[in-house]
């Protein structure tokens, strides 16, 4: 039986998981080097918890008790010495997901299952730096955790069965719908959103339309919730980019060459929303889209 979560990160994602986790009744373990970032992903959980009662989802004791089962480190080997699971969220590096997995390995009980969050790394690649390739698996939340129900299931090659049923079961509890992919670059979801997004800003980048027509064409006329580049500065452009690449790298294949827009806006700083300014520019309290003054219309 799975009760005791650590979460490695404890960013946008990795908070989020934290979230779903203690208000499921976990013990929740948030990991993180920097003691601010934990105190802020506290404050974002208790904030969300409180949006949650606000609308009646939770009762004020459930948001107490879930708040209750959180604890923060900052040391993984203090975090994980108790874990029936570890969820790695941490920046999509390869090299610090290798490096967090060695130390998971070496760290974590011996069945203890360990899950990354990527996005679209490799599951196989982030299994062979352990000794426990079998029970190794991807699980892809998406973005805001407590509120979409999808989670992707990665399949490494060296997963198990057992281990592949477990998360699966353990997804549904925390009434989420599973759907279990192979691991192959981008899995399902990036494979196809990103050279989506990708389009939509060489639509941008070679004059056809603006921010605000490409968006309204997609919502308005293919029932998007919110249209591509928006959606790629909430994503966040330095993300958007990092997937491009492994997907680009993966298959080598053109089709999945970032445009270079993204590239040079990622250069500059501009990663979206978590920055401020991508495609839009975003003020704090502000529900208002304003096209980010290099896309404006002359």
């Amino acid at each position: 039986m799975i009760k005791n979560i650590s979460i490695i990160g404890s960013g946008t994602m990795g908070n989020g998981i934290a979230h779903v986790f203690a208000q499921f009744n976990h013990h929740v373990n948030l990991i993180d080097v920097n003691q601010e970032a934990l105190d802020n992903a506290v404050l974002t959980i208790t904030k969300n918890l409180d949006r949650q009662v606000s609308k009646g989802a939770l009762t004020g004791d459930q948001k107490h008790n879930a708040l209750q089962n959180i604890k923060t480190f900052t040391s993984i080997k203090d975090g994980v010495k108790n874990a029936d699971l570890v969820v790695e969220a941490a920046t999509e590096n390869i090299e610090l997901k290798l490096k967090i997995f060695k130390d998971l390995d070496e760290f974590s009980p011996e069945n203890c299952i360990l899950a990354s969050n990527t996005s679209s790394i490799s599951i196989t690649q982030i299994a062979a730096v352990t000794n426990r390739g079998d029970k190794v698996i991807g699980m892809h939340f998406m973005n805001p955790v407590p509120v979409m129900k999808l989670v992707e299931v990665i399949r490494g090659y060296q997963t198990s069965d057992e281990t592949t049923e477990t998360i699966m079961s353990l997804s549904e509890s925390l009434e989420k719908i599973p759907v279990e992919v192979n691991d192959y670059p981008g899995f399902v979801a990036n494979r196809i959103l990103m050279p989506m997004i990708n389009e939509a800003i060489y639509t941008l980048y070679e004059g056809v339309a603006g921010v605000h027509e490409i968006d309204t064409v997609m919502k308005l006329g293919m029932a998007h919730p919110m249209g591509p580049l928006q959606l790629a500065d909430f994503i966040g452009l330095d993300v958007c980019l990092a997937i491009l690449k492994v997907l680009n790298d993966g298959f080598g294949n053109p089709k999945y060459a970032p445009c270079p827009l993204l590239v040079n806006m990622v250069a500059a700083g501009k990663k979206g929303a978590k920055s401020g300014e991508g495609f839009y520019k975003y003020t704090a309290g502000s529900k208002e889209l304003i096209v980010a003054d290099k896309f404006k219309k002359s």
